[in-house]
């Protein structure tokens, strides 16, 4: 039963990554129809905004689900949570191909002269960008695999929270899942606030780099003190608290970097291209702190391994020409 489980668990794992893969980095490149970029940070902070709720509502929500199920219908309480929580997603994905227009040109809601205003906004940004008439182009692209490699250390932290942030609290002593799942909320609250925040500032000064690298580094100091916190309930909160924080603003304001000069036919292909790349450390990130966790009894060495990998992102960031990316 249990490498049933297992296999099915990984197949559902798979499906999820194949599912974001597509719809993650196509709303990034619908947010470029629409936004300029010195708009562009606000707007994705606010739709990565849903990763903090759904921690603040969704931890609890999945702990409730997994007691209150389990057993029922001969079903595990997991397998249950994942049946009622993908309802939501799958009605919503429907109605957005009748509710989002194709273009600003196609919006019943915009009067002609609003839509000109849109128009010409994002025309003067796009004059900055470097243009690929052709696909592949982005691949040839030095900056896009520079982008690639900041993105694999910032997710490297991002899955490590969400995926493992209920093993952190529990093993401070913490038991029932619906209690795990409550403490599991404060920290994503701490990133709510702080990613909208962040956005906000990096628009009105128009910069992008030092807006990425503190972050950055809170999140790294985050893992740091956890990892040293790792007895007490309360400062390991903390300590997740400021990760979660720094970890989830890198996100929005690292997309501000790569739309920041990708243009044309191969933008498209270039945002997916450092998606999946970038997201690769989904499947190293947990895996990596299963092993070290399993390898030591501890969560303290993957804890630091995390914070390296978010420091590392950092210094990526400020080898990217300011002039570039201060949009």
């Amino acid at each position: 039963m249990f490498v049933h489980n297992e296999a099915m668990f990984y197949v559902l794992r798979f499906l999820l990554g194949a599912a974001e893969a597509g719809f993650y980095p196509g709303v990034i490149l619908y947010c470029t129809y629409w936004f300029p970029s010195h708009r562009r940070a606000r707007v994705i902070a606010l739709f990565m905004s849903a990763i903090p709720v759904a921690g603040i509502f969704g931890n609890p929500l999945s702990g409730w689900i997994m007691d209150r199920f389990q057993g029922v219908n001969g079903w595990e309480g997991w397998q249950w949570m994942f049946l009622l929580e993908a309802i939501p997603a799958l009605l919503i994905g429907v109605a957005t191909l009748f509710y989002l227009d194709n273009s600003v040109r196609a919006a019943k809601w915009l009067t002609d002269e609003e839509k000109a205003v849109v128009e010409r906004a994002i025309a003067e940004d796009a004059a900055h960008q470097t243009v690929h008439g052709r696909v592949w182009d982005a691949f040839r692209e030095p900056k896009v695999w520079l982008m690639c490699l900041i993105y694999f250390c910032f997710v490297m932290g991002q899955y490590a929270l969400t995926f493992w942030m209920p093993t952190f609290i529990e093993s401070t002593g913490i038991e029932g899942n619906l209690a795990i799942g409550l403490l599991s909320a404060v920290p994503f609250l701490a990133a709510l606030v702080t990613m909208n925040l962040f956005g906000r500032s990096a628009d009105k000064r128009r910069e992008r780099r030092w807006h990425l690298v503190v972050p950055s580094l809170m999140g790294a100091v985050g893992f740091s003190l956890a990892a040293g916190w790792a007895g007490s309930t309360a400062l390991s909160l903390a300590a997740l608290s400021i990760a979660a924080a720094g970890v989830l603003t890198c996100a929005p304001l690292f997309w501000s970097l790569p739309t920041a000069f990708l243009g044309g036919t191969a933008a498209a292909v270039g945002l997916a291209a450092i998606n999946s790349v970038g997201n690769l450390a989904g499947f190293v990130s947990p895996y990596m702190i299963g092993a070290l966790k399993d390898a030591t009894g501890s969560t303290s060495l993957p804890m630091y391994v995390l914070a390296l990998s978010l420091v590392a992102g950092a210094a990526a960031v400020l080898t990217t020409d300011k002039h570039v990316v201060n949009r």
